[in-house]
């Protein structure tokens, strides 16, 4: 009975495993459907669609929507289902507070801290957004992908793994909001290259008031 038990478990052992794949191949999915817009603001998500949609249970289906809400794109609502969350006003000037906090963090970090490479790289980085960005008919979701990452890299240089977390989840929260609205008009034709002139030149205070001003 002994030998039995063991190799029904061994048989019954891949499945979680097999289903956590599936959860993340479902979060991937859905995660960029919102971002992308394909999914709007507030629109409701039927498990049942999806699960049938990409051939799954809903037992992954539903881990995946759960790790989602957790990161604040989605929402539950009594007897309303779950939806693309819909940001209050606090919840977009919450952002901004928090993200000030953040950045200029990081950003006086990476002025002490960061490798002549990294300088580098995010000083080309930031003249491809900035070319990008005035281009009226270009693509949005590639627009704000490359900005994030900029920032995601400013945080990743400064050395702080708890504060390049911090903003990444930060991120992650107000990607459907900030992909669907419409760009406030840039403060220059060479915002970010700016940012990054004063950021490489080893000067945390300076550092931090560029980005103070740059994210207000």
């Amino acid at each position: 009975m002994h030998t039995l038990s063991t190799s029904s478990d061994s048989v019954r052992a891949p499945k979680p495993s097999k289903n956590r794949g599936l959860a993340a191949e479902a979060y991937t999915t859905v995660r960029e459907r919102i971002i992308r817009g394909e999914l709007a603001i507030g629109q409701v998500i039927s498990r049942r669609k999806l699960a049938a949609e990409l051939g799954m249970s809903f037992l992954p289906v539903t881990e995946a929507l759960i790790r989602l809400e957790n990161e604040g794109l989605l929402e539950s609502r009594p007897r309303a289902g779950t939806r693309v969350k819909v940001p209050t006003r606090q919840d977009v000037e919450g952002h901004y507070v928090v993200r000030e906090a953040l950045e200029v963090q990081a950003a006086m970090l990476f002025a002490e801290r960061a490798e002549r490479d990294e300088r580098s790289e995010l000083v080309k980085l930031a003249k491809r957004v900035d070319a990008l960005a005035g281009q009226p008919s270009g693509d949005r979701f590639v627009i704000t992908a490359l900005h994030e990452k900029l920032h995601k890299l400013i945080a990743e240089f400064a050395r702080c793994p708890a504060l390049s977390d911090a903003i990444n989840i930060l991120y992650a929260a107000a990607a459907p909001w900030i992909c669907a609205t419409r760009p406030l008009p840039a403060n220059s034709a060479t915002e970010h290259q700016d940012l990054m002139r004063v950021l490489v030149n080893d000067d945390p205070a300076a550092a931090a008031e560029a980005m103070r001003v740059h994210i207000r």
